[in-house]
This record gives C-alpha cells, structure tokens and sequence, in this order.
C-alpha cells in the first residue's frame, strides 16, 4: 500500500511540474531558513560548552549604586579575590585573578607578532579544560611561564617543537614555553585569548599591582571561580555579596557570582539582576523560522486545496470503490511528505550555498554537522512533520469529498470554500509587512545613533597602543619627528581611545556637593595637545596650555560632569580630588567616547604624562592615508623596532559599536526577503489557478468588450484586498514589538508613520507584480480558444 501511495505521489508530482516546483521551492526556502536558523540557536545555546565544567564555572561580579544609577560589572578589586580564596573554601574548589585579555607584543629572534593574552592564577588553565598537545596544564605554578594556543605557537616557530622555547614579551619580560593548546573554538568567551601567563610574574613584575593587594575600591580586575559540587549559584551569591560593603565606605557595593552558562546569552543588568541579552534574539529569530517555515507550509495547503476540484472526481472514484477516508487521507499526506523531503534535499544545498554568506553577516563559523546522527535524526523527523503539517488541511478536506455529488457533477466547492485559502494568505503576508517593517525600523535606529554628534572629528584620526616601554619618556620628540614627516597635523596621547573609557574613580568632592552621595566620573588622562589632535569642542574657558605651568594641576570637564556637579560657573571652581585640590580650567561639549544608544558619562581631563596609554595621531586630510601610513611606519620602527606597527583607524573602532545592531539589521533583511519570496510564491501559484478557473469568464468579458486594463484589475484586485487587510493587522503588531524593543536603548529613534505607508505600499507594489504576470496573460489569451468548448 505505501508503495502504491508513494508511486501514485510521484506521478502527481509529474503531472503538475509548475504546481509541484512552486510546492517544492517554497517548501525548501522555509526549510532552510529554519536549518539555519536551528543552527544559529544550538551556536548560540552551547556557547562556552568546549569548557568541561561549565555548569560549574562562573565570574565574580560587581554592582554599584552612583549617580542615582545602579550597573553591574565583571570588574573586580585584587583583595576580593584573595579573601574568596582564603576563607570561602568550602564553596569554591577554584578561584583565580586575572588581568583583561589585552594585546601583547610576542617577539621570537626577528618575528613580531601582536596577540591577546591573559594573567591568571595556575588554576585558570585547569578550569577551563584546556586540551593540551603539549606540556602539562598546570605548568603556569613556574614562574616567567607561557601556554599558548597552536595556531601562535606555529606562528611563531612554524613546524618546529616550541616546547621550552624562549619568547620575549612586550620587550620587557624573557617567558618560557610551558605547554601549547587547542585553539578554542569560535563559541566561546575565551576564544580571543591567545596565551596564559602567571599571575604571580605579573605581580612580581609590576609595582603597582602589590600596592593593589590592599585597595578594595580599586575594580581593575577579573575574578573567576569554580564551585564545589556541593555548591548553588544563588547560595553563594548571598553568601559573599556584602564582603566589599564592610571594606568600601563609599558608594553601595554588591558582588554576585553569574554562571558561566549565562554569560552569553543573560549579560545585561538592571539593577543588580539579570534583565537579559543575547536571549531575546534566541527567542526572536526562533521565532522568524517557525513563522517562515508556516509560510512556506501555507503555500502547500493553499494551492492544494485551491486545485481539489481537479482532483475531486478521483476522490469521487476511489471512495465508489470502496477507499475509506483514512486511506485517502493517508494518501494525501503521503504526497506531501514526498514534497517534504524533496524539498529538504534542495534545502541542504540551499543550506551549503548560503551558509558561508549566513556566517558572514552572522558572524559565527557554523558547519553542517554532517556525521551527527542526532542532527540528521532530528532533521529527518523535523521533515517528516513539517509534510504532515504541510499537508493536513488538504488531506482532511480532500477526503471529505461526497462521491455521488461528484461523480454526478454537482460538485461545487461553494462560496466559502476559498475562505481559508483567504485568511492563510493573510496570515503570510501579515508576518511578511511585519518583519519589513522591523527590517527598517533597526535600520532607522542605527543610522539615528550614527548620526548623533561625537563631539570630536573621527576623519583622519590613527590610534595605536604603548605595549612596550620604548616609546614612554620619548613624547616630545617623537611628535617632533612625526610633524616632521608633512603627514601628520597633531599628535596626542591619553590614557584610553577616544572610543573608550578605562578608568572610572570615585573621591571627588566640591563646593557644594550633598555629602551623601558618592559620585563616580570617567577618568582621562591626556598630553596637552590631545584636545587639539581630537579636536574637541572648548565650550567655557580654555583648552590645556604649556603656557601654564599651573595646568599640571588642572582639569577639564565635559558637560556631564559639570550637569552632575551643579555648578552654575564651574570654569575657575576648585574640585578636590584624592585629597588635592584641582582647578577647573575648561568645559567641553559632551563627546560619545562609550555606546552611541546610551547617555554622555560624566568625565575629568587631566594631564598625565605617565599614564598614557594610547597614541592617537592625525592625517592631514589632503594626504591619502596608504601616503601617511608609509611615513609614519619608519618613525615608530626607529623608536621600537622590537614591536610590529600595529594601528586602528578611530571611525572603523567606532563603528564597531553598531555591530550586534547592524548583524540584526541584516539577519531581519535576510529573514524578511526569503518570507516575501516564499509569500509571493504562493501568491504566485493561486493567480495561476484562479486565472485557470475563470478562463470562460474572461472569455466571455472580453467578447461583451471587456479592455485588458478592466480584466487585470478584476484578478488582481482580490489579491490587494488581502494584502491591505493583511497590511492592518501587521502595522499594530509591529509598532508594539519595535516600541518595546526600542526602549532597551536610551538614545533611539522615533517611530515615524511613513515607516508603516512604505512597507504597506511595499507590499502592494510586490503582490501586484507577482500577480499581474498571470491576470495579464489570462487577459490577452484569445477568447476563441477558451470558449470552443462552450
């Protein structure tokens, strides 16, 4: 029986090549979209699965109360990590410091190479189940000691055994190849991390870090742990939230542990809980792929049961001889699950196409898992639902047909039998107007955060960090060689780029600041001419000056700052840092130094020669860039050639701040494009029928003198009605969702009415040319050939 079902569906199939091939296009689009889409989520929900212990790792971190706001951080003080590891033993089986994953320099005799890297506890490599190729994995207990992954160590030694092998570091230190491990994979937190080093060297070797042994309010650091087996997140997080607050007087200070498995997909807060993430997405783009794939499903029972009268006199004979209704029905969806599996056949190799283009603006590296019997079983099912799905409404009303009705040919599909046909079709196009007009909606957002003003001019603007020591002390002459060159119109240094903020301190007082509140500004240490090299905009006072001997002293703040203060005249005002009195010499416009969606944070110009740690210098603008870069590669090999000249240009580092917004911008488009392919698809497939369907009637209008024009609008005009019912179902669902959405971002763009007219008018334009092809040649058919029958 399943043969003759499976063989009667084959030629089915045949019969109606163009019906079958829309089935089956429109069926494989919805199933890659919902591959991919699979794909993406199970990337995203074992993100930092590679780490053996997962479930049991997790990262102290911080919230605190200031300025009337409440954030949370993974910045942590060095004395926290030490009394965890000394009197929290019974809850943790590990606990390790570790300094931020910064860029190094990794010199091997004349090959320069810059990576990330980290100091960390010699448990650290243990936790995270580091799959070594060499060397022990607690080989960071020595001293002057490096773990790198294999890609830099064959980098760096190319086919020879690096093991034992002496690298110097940022030219400042000699460290010994202790171990080479797995390069981690793409999915997890720690995948730009190149190397590991012991925390001991770097405390050893930096001052700094042992005066930090005491500083509680000093959050400079990470801290990860590993709890006992015993041990619950939450528990823990009680346990040790009010450690800081017995230490730091100012501010109001909680410390949490967060679960490693929430690291990715639950990183945002608001006060001090978890509010969500990257989870939304996880939810939203599931969501995209269960409604695309319906559509594509839609398509099917669409045109299936818009072609049942051709179909209903084989029903008619098959029951007269004796077929009941579960062998028709079990027949119907045979045929479908056949449509279904040609159709996942043609999605696999959509699939394979597509997926290098769908990594790249996803910015995963996902691969078909093509020898994972579990994907493929789960495929296989997935496929076998989706034909039953797929083919259910027709086979329920394909069997329900009454033999004698039809065999006597009074069989009539009555007036609202095209009803469900109707609100399928308006159910497709609904979720496709929605999904244009959230595409536009993100891109609206974008380009409002990108056009707001920074502040300063990015055009022209190179920054470059200070990894190695040879370039510290040498400020002066070093901008003198580089003004030198004809290229460069200024040069500067600060303590972080002009995209970022490093450092945030408390200890600030005034006159007339409420001696209950404890607040907290952004740090900038800059040379003088860093205001000149930006060009930022002086709005009161004067910029730093060597004209003032007294400007060592000064400070500079920016209209934030001066908003949290209070002071109605702050040009001139004393502000009293760290117990030193500082005088305020100029305010500046607010510069967009963090992220473009939320406010200005306050922020204190200082000048530091000491603490800088980023050259920020200036193209003029009537030099071509590749010209400049030529002359000012040589001048920094002549102060550090032991270092690779590694530079960033200023507006590419900004524009790095739109790019999860940009990546859903694109996905959404993606998404968007392939659901009104397959909406139009359909659209496509019914025009076709119902132009067939009534061909004596427009036979018959064109011999009474009907024009084309007249004809056209009558078949195309059932279409548009759906698609504009569909259009004002859509516009209120959008406009709820992006509003909600929209008020994740402080700084976000209004929702503008022509937003909603476009894509309504968007789809109006689509679903008339989808149908017009078939409405205009049904109109100039001649009415000789479609009446001789008659």
């Amino acid at each position: 029986m399943l043969k003759n079902y499976l063989l009667i569906a084959w030629r089915n199939l045949l019969k109606s090549k163009a019906y079958s091939s829309i089935n089956i296009l429109g069926l494989a689009a919805g199933m890659a979209v919902a591959l991919l889409i699979g794909l993406w989520i199970y990337d995203e929900l074992s993100f930092d699965h590679y780490h053996a212990r997962h479930n049991r790792l997790g990262r102290v971190m911080t919230t605190q109360t200031f300025n009337d706001h409440t954030g949370t951080h993974n910045a942590v003080s060095i004395p926290l990590g030490y009394e965890l590891r000394e009197k929290y033993r019974a809850d943790f089986k590990n606990v390790t410091l570790a300094s931020w994953n910064f860029s190094h320099v990794l010199a091997v005799g004349d090959k320069k190479i810059s990576q990330s890297g980290m100091w960390v506890h010699p448990e650290f490599p243990g936790m995270l189940s580091l799959k070594m190729i060499q060397g022990n994995i607690n080989a960071l207990n020595a001293p002057y000691t490096i773990l790198l992954t294999e890609s830099v160590a064959k980098t760096l030694f190319g086919n020879t055994n690096p093991m034992n092998k002496i690298i110097k570091l940022d030219n400042k230190h000699s460290v010994k190849v202790a171990g080479v491990y797995e390069d981690l994979p793409h999915n997890t937190s720690f995948f730009d991390t190149k190397f590991f080093m012991p925390w001991d060297t770097y405390v050893a070797t930096e001052k700094w870090l042992t005066e930090s042994r005491t500083q509680w309010g000093n959050h400079s650091f990470q801290l990860f742990v590993e709890l006992n087996d015993n041990a619950d997140f939450d528990a823990v997080t009680r346990k040790i939230a009010n450690i800081a607050k017995e230490h730091v007087k100012e501010g109001n200070e909680h410390g949490l542990v967060h679960p490693m498995d929430k690291w990715h997909l639950y990183s945002e807060f608001k006060d001090g809980r978890v509010k969500g993430g990257r989870i939304h997405f996880v939810w939203l783009f599931g969501a995209i792929g269960i409604f695309v794939l319906l559509l594509a499903c839609i398509n099917f029972m669409n045109l299936s049961t818009a072609r049942s009268e051709k179909r209903a006199k084989e029903v008619g004979i098959r029951k007269a001889i004796g077929s009941l209704r579960r062998q028709l029905m079990g027949q119907f969806l045979s045929e479908s699950i056949v449509v279904a599996f040609l159709s996942l056949l043609l999605a696999i190799i959509l699939v394979v196409c597509l997926l290098p283009f769908f990594n790249s603006i996803a910015d995963k590296h996902m691969r078909l898992p093509w020898g994972n019997p579990i994907f493929w079983s789960a495929t296989i099912l997935f496929t076998f639902l989706t034909g039953l799905v797929s083919g259910s409404y027709p086979a329920f009303y394909l069997s329900s047909f009454e033999p004698i009705k039809v065999l006597k040919g009074t069989f009539k599909t009555g007036r609202f039998a095209a009803l469900p046909r109707k609100i399928l079709v308006v159910i497709q196009f609904t979720v496709s107007v929605t999904l244009v007009i959230g595409t536009i909606i993100v891109y609206k957002q974008i380009q409002y955060a990108k056009d707001r003003p920074v502040g300063y001019s990015r055009a022209g603007l190179i920054m470059m960090n200070m990894q190695t020591p040879e370039i510290n002390g040498h400020y002066d002459a070093l901008r003198g060689d580089l003004l030198k060159t004809g290229v460069v119109e200024n040069m500067a240094e600060s303590s972080s780029p002009a995209t970022e903020i490093w450092s945030n301190q408390i200890g600030f007082d005034w006159k007339g600041k409420d001696p209950n509140t404890t607040p907290v500004f952004g740090i900038q240490a800059v040379t003088h001419d860093y205001g000149k090299t930006i060009d930022w905009q002086i709005k009161e006072g004067r910029d730093f000056s060597r004209n003032f001997t007294t400007d060592s002293g000064a400070l500079i703040l920016n209209e934030a700052a001066v908003k949290l203060t209070g002071l109605k005249n702050p040009v001139g005002e004393l502000i009293k840092w760290n117990d030193k009195e500082r005088r305020v010499t100029g305010i500046v416009k607010d510069m967009v130094m963090e992220s473009p969606y939320e406010p200005v944070k306050p922020t204190v110009f200082f000048l530091d020669y000491g603490w800088t740690q980023v050259i920020t210098i200036r193209v003029k603008p009537t030099v071509a860039m590749h010209e400049a870069i030529s002359k000012i590669e040589p001048i920094f090999r002549s102060y550090d050639p032991g270092s690779p000249f590694d530079y960033k240009f200023i507006d590419q580092e900004y524009a790095q701040k739109f790019s999860d917004e940009e990546r859903i911008g694109h996905l959404a488009t993606f998404f968007a494009i392939l659901a009104i392919f397959i909406s139009c698809l359909g659209l496509f497939g019914l025009a076709s029928f119902v132009a067939e369907q009534r061909t004596k009637e427009i036979g018959v209008r064109k011999v009474l003198g009907a024009s084309v024009f007249t004809l056209w609008g009558m078949l195309s005009k059932d279409f548009v009605t759906l698609v504009s019912i569909s259009s004002c179902i859509a516009v209120p669902i959008a406009w709820y969702a992006l509003y909600i959405w929209l008020q994740n971002y402080e700084y976000h763009t209004p929702i503008y009415w022509w937003i909603f007219v476009a894509a309504i008018l968007g789809a109006l334009a689509i679903t008339l040319m989808t149908v017009s092809y078939q409405a205009i040649r049904a109109a100039l058919m001649n009415p000789v050939k479609s009446l001789r029958s008659e």
